[in-house]
């Protein structure tokens, strides 16, 4: 009984996950520092440098940084290592063309698809988004941002569109911090989140053209924070 135990464990081990592997708890905590501003645009992430702080071999933190190119955070030049990327202002604001292009396309789908269920979700996760901007919690704000934006899509369906999404959103999460940081910004996005959910339950289709209104909003609000900013940085 016992041999028939321990076979029956060994047989249920092979098909156990792993809950976090090291590369990405890595990737995940770099994530952070790049998106926090810890790690400054062009700034360079040495390899040997990274596994010292973490305590831990080269071969992790070589799985980590592709990871963190693949999310379009860092990027690897010859003979220089890895950086932090830097995105110029015409792609930034490309990355918010693009938001406001797919969201407006799921966000149409998702409309008259949405149950009284899905909405008060989304209602929830406005209120921690909320939460979040009266606390200045400006690593929360990015994650629940995009998770308020994602519960309006999902009953769209459309898995590749919300994928692509995401991935702009990682790339423009640490810019939306920026903005936030040195404007007034959260008065305004509380605002037109809350008129965005409450047109979505009456499934009011000018949703649509307000939405694609307070994603281009936000990227000419980002363009001129990041414009000020860069002046100010420079006259000192």
């Amino acid at each position: 009984m016992i041999r028939n135990m321990l076979e029956s464990e060994n047989q249920r081990a092979k098909f156990r996950l792993p809950r976090l592997s090291l590369p990405e708890a890595l990737a995940e905590s770099l994530r952070e520092r790049i998106l926090s501003g810890e790690f400054k645009e062009g700034a360079p992430l040495i390899q040997e440098a990274i596994a010292a702080e973490y305590d831990c071999s080269r071969m992790p933190v070589r799985e980590a940084f592709r990871q963190l190119e693949a999310a379009g955070l860092i990027v690897s030049k010859i003979h220089k290592g890895s950086i932090v990327s830097a995105l110029p202002s015409e792609q930034i604001m490309e990355l918010f063309d693009l938001r406001a292009m797919l969201e407006c396309d799921v966000l149409a789908r998702s409309l008259d698809l949405h149950s009284d269920e899905s909405l008060a979700r989304s209602e929830q996760i406005l209120m921690q988004l909320e939460d979040a901007y009266h606390k200045r919690d400006f690593a929360r704000v990015g994650a629940l941002n995009w998770e308020f934006h994602r519960s309006l899509y999902v009953p769209s369906d459309r898995v590749q569109t919300l994928a692509i999404l995401q991935g702009i959103n990682v790339q423009i999460d640490r810019y939306i911090r920026i903005q936030l940081l040195v404007t007034s910004g959260f008065d305004e996005a509380e605002q037109e989140h809350r008129q965005i959910l409450s047109m979505s339950k009456n499934r009011d289709p000018n949703v649509v053209e307000f939405m694609r209104g307070h994603i281009l909003r936000a990227g000419h609000n980002l363009l001129q924070a990041l414009s000020e900013r860069r002046v100010s940085h420079s006259s000192t």
